[in-house]
């Protein structure tokens, strides 16, 4: 053992191991833990030197620190902020001050002249980072409480960047969060890791989660990123590109990239141009800005490394420990690296029997809506605006924080934090899912909406908003009180039923959030739902937009593809997106995907929908459906379709895809559609697909037993059927009192239709409204032996309750 390990005060990090919390602190012995055992299985981890909490305590006994801090902070009124910030810094000016004894500031020239050489260097570049003995405690989530100190060269910045990470222990929010959690300031330590820097500031860098952090989703990694050094992101400054990949079919081999969303990555941070100026902020080149920052094999790869260190992290405490990761790219050598990695500590405690649901009690909402952006966790709060700028403007001019107040900012930083801590809820500009304000409103359970672009020139200082995040991965800021119910159940109450509950899922954004209500599966996934607010644009206009002369339409459509190959590789990804984000959610269940069954009126709405679309006098019984998909006007764009589920099915593995052929008005048509499925890839039985027919049309249940031989399962649409039997619009005002799903015709279709269903073995389940509304109904269908009933999640409750009783009284 060499001299300066037998002194304590240094360590090599492939040295160091997740047993040596109270040494090294948390952070420092999960990398060496890492390079230690992830290093066998390919992961790259850049190895360092460790200076000990043993060097820290001397270095406060040497200066005689303790009692002097204690007094500075006794004095501290929490409720002040000014108080604390005055505090706050007297002791990091105080610690920055002081001098190091000189023995150990030449161990840590020493092993730095060492650790440069090894990189045939003189004065090597090294990320310096603070790592406190109680910052990773799943009771104490310290998000980004101490400092890293990026591209630090020579050993006097060096010293300089350990002083000062000492004195970082010490911030406002560090010193606000010991007391409010009653840690004792001088039982935590810090220790300080000096690491090799992955050049990517030439690269691309950025945060890996291996849960969904909205929904704590298990079976997800989320990948956030963008170009330079990773600070811009957690700093909120950049949104970043966002991967979501998912874990099950990636274990098998799948490339099951399942989401991609481009980020605004206008700003990078890279290498400063001399020694007092360490990083500097760029804008980032046009280019780039247009290109995801990570190719999807590369996502891929850090997707794989992800669960691996989770994996390993599971084992090493014998429980679920999903994980939060900070990974970099070299520009230089093209490598990827984890740069470091704890476990996640919050959504991983959360408890799923418990569900609350907020409804919104408000049909004309849209009218009120001020600005959206990014949400963040899946509540509604109000309270009014405080626009903050900066907390020294305020400070000084005695602008008050009131508890209560929504804090409307550019972004924040960690000194926000007691501020935080008093607010309704957070509205940020900039930022992306895991940005600081992120990060702290999760811990905090506050609603935040980040990324909004200009919240602060839009919303009026003290005016009265609702901030709500209960409508999916968009968050609305509502001018005004928006009138809403909270609803809390616990499923571990909810009768148990033999009749499979399947939902009907519209928005992929929700997916996520459903899959931890009873089901047995997705009755249907209407991919209109994704086309319209995924993709915008009529799938011909795509295709065929250079040829219509139309300037205006041609740049609207090379905007929307930006980060894609070309139109057809856009549409495709994008619905195989949508249909992928919700099959996962409810993997291995069946998820049913009904092609687009847009009316021409509806199509005609898409971008560049005018130049395809005929005027039909009644579009409900029109061009519709099944009659679209084999005509030679509409075929190319079904084929998008098809080439969409295919991709879902065999590229990301999710074969729980089964599709659904809606508005197929006789045998023949069906016949000719899948005709058309064979040509782009798909055929019925190949690699388990499964085709179910929408039972809509009263011919289907007339011919449902030459329909059967076709198909595996009819799924009844009660809308249509209802307005087809008893031959009314539905729309229509004037004769919507007749319409009634329980109506004894339409009982009597969907009676002949169950029973010939069962007769021939093909599966019969229902995907309308009527069996939550009306619980007769719903004994009607369970009487007759129905497969499934699928409903919209906010039903889902009330609708176990009605099948129990049912099925209780037979």
């Amino acid at each position: 053992m060499t001299e300066h390990q037998q002194n304590g005060y240094i360590l090599p990090l492939d040295k160091v191991g997740i047993n040596d919390i109270e040494k090294v602190g948390g952070k420092n012995a999960s990398l060496g833990e890492m390079l230690q055992n992830l290093t066998g299985l390919g992961i790259n981890i850049p190895n360092g030197f460790v200076i000990t909490v043993a060097a820290y305590k001397k270095f406060i006994a040497f200066n005689n620190l303790e009692n002097t801090v204690k007094k500075i902070i006794n004095k501290i009124d929490y409720n002040e902020i000014e108080s604390l910030r005055r505090g706050g810094l007297q002791v990091r000016q105080l610690i920055k001050n002081s001098r190091f004894p000189k023995d150990l500031s030449q161990l840590i020239i020493d092993a730095y002249t060492k650790l440069s050489k090894n990189y045939d260097q003189d004065v090597t570049d090294v990320a310096v980072r603070s790592s406190a003995t109680a910052e990773d405690l799943p009771d104490a989530s310290f998000a980004g409480q101490q400092e890293t100190y990026l591209n630090v060269r020579g050993p006097a910045s060096l010293i300089n960047a350990v002083r000062n990470c000492f004195a970082s222990l010490f911030t406002d929010r560090a010193i606000s969060y010991r007391q409010s959690f009653g840690y004792d300031h001088f039982s935590i330590g810090l220790s300080v890791c000096i690491q090799k820097m992955v050049r990517s500031d030439l690269g691309a860098s950025g945060v890996a989660f291996s849960i969904d952090t909205e929904s704590g989703f298990k079976d997800a990694v989320v990948i956030n990123g963008s170009y330079g050094l990773g600070e811009m992101i957690v700093q909120g400054s950049v949104s970043p590109d966002e991967f979501i990949v998912f874990k099950p079919t990636l274990k098998d081999g799948f490339a099951s990239l399942i989401e991609k969303k481009m980020g605004v990555k206008d700003k990078m941070m890279v290498y400063g141009d001399d020694t007092d100026e360490r990083v500097k902020i760029i804008p980032t080149e046009k280019g780039f800005q247009n290109r995801f920052c990570l190719k999807d094999e590369t996502a891929l790869k850090l997707a794989d490394w992800v669960m691996k260190i989770e994996d390993y992290y599971s084992k090493l405490k014998n429980k679920w420990t999903p994980m939060d990761v900070e990974w970099a790219i070299d520009g230089l050598s093209k490598e990827l690296f984890i740069v470091q990695a704890r476990p996640e500590t919050i959504h991983s405690q959360k408890n799923f029997d418990t569900i609350t649901e907020y409804r919104i009690n408000d049909a004309n909402r849209s009218d009120k809506v001020i600005i959206k952006g990014i949400a963040v966790g899946d509540k509604i709060a109000s309270g009014n605006v405080n626009i903050f700028f900066s907390l020294d403007k305020r400070v000084i001019e005695g602008h008050e924080f009131k508890d209560g107040d929504v804090l409307v900012t550019d972004m924040t930083d960690p000194d926000w934090e007691p501020i935080m801590k008093k607010s309704s809820a957070i509205i940020t500009n900039k930022g992306g899912r895991t940005c600081h304000a992120a990060i702290v409103a999760r811990e905090l359970g506050v609603p935040a909406i980040v990324g909004c672009g200009n919240a602060t020139d839009v919303l009026a200082q003290g005016n009265f908003i609702t901030v709500s995040c209960a409508e999916g991965e968009t968050g609305y800021v509502y001018a005004g009180s928006i009138p809403f119910e909270k609803m809390e159940y616990n499923l571990n109450d909810l009768p148990a039923i033999k009749t499979p509950l399947m939902l009907n899922v519209a928005s992929p954004s929700m997916s996520f959030q459903f899959s931890h209500l009873p089901n047995k599966g997705v009755g249907l996934a209407r991919e209109e739902f994704i086309i319209n607010n995924y993709i915008q644009i009529h799938p011909l206009a795509l295709l065929q937009h250079h040829s219509l002369n139309d300037e205006e339409l041609t740049k609207e459509i090379n905007h929307k593809i930006i980060g894609f190959e070309n139109e057809e590789d856009f549409f495709i990804s994008k619905l195989s997106y949508g249909i992928a984000k919700i099959a996962a959610s409810f993997f291995p269940n069946k998820v049913i995907v009904r092609f687009s069954d847009f009316k021409s009126n509806e199509y005609y709405n898409l971008l560049g929908g005018k130049y395809f679309e005929p005027q039909e006098e009644n579009p409900m019984i029109g061009w519709r459906g099944a009659s679209r998909y084999y005509s030679d006007a509409y075929k190319k764009a079904f084929g998008l379709e098809c080439k969409a589920i295919k991709k879902a099915r065999e590229e990301m593995g999710l074969t729980n895809v089964v599709v659904m052929v809606p508005f197929c008005r006789t045998v023949e048509e069906l016949l000719k559609v899948q005709e058309v499925m064979k040509e782009y890839g798909l055929k019925r039985g190949n690699n388990g697909l499964e085709i179910y027919l929408m039972a809509e049309i009263p011919s289907n249940i007339l011919m449902a037993e030459e329909f059967a031989q076709h198909i595996d399962g009819f799924s009844i649409g009660s809308n249509d059927l209802t307005q087809l039997t008893l031959g009314l619009d539905r729309d229509s005002s004037l004769v919507a009192h007749l319409y009634d799903e329980r109506n004894p015709a339409v009982k009597r279709l969907i009676g002949n239709l169950i029973d010939t269903a069962k007769k021939n073995k093909v599966k019969v389940g229902i995907c309308g409204q009527g069996p939550s509304d009306f619980p007769d109904f719903a004994q009607f269908l369970v009487e007759k032996g129905i497969d499934s009933i699928s409903v919209t999640p906010d039903s889902v409750i009330k609708t176990i309750k009605a099948i129990a009783a049912v099925e209780r009284k037979r």
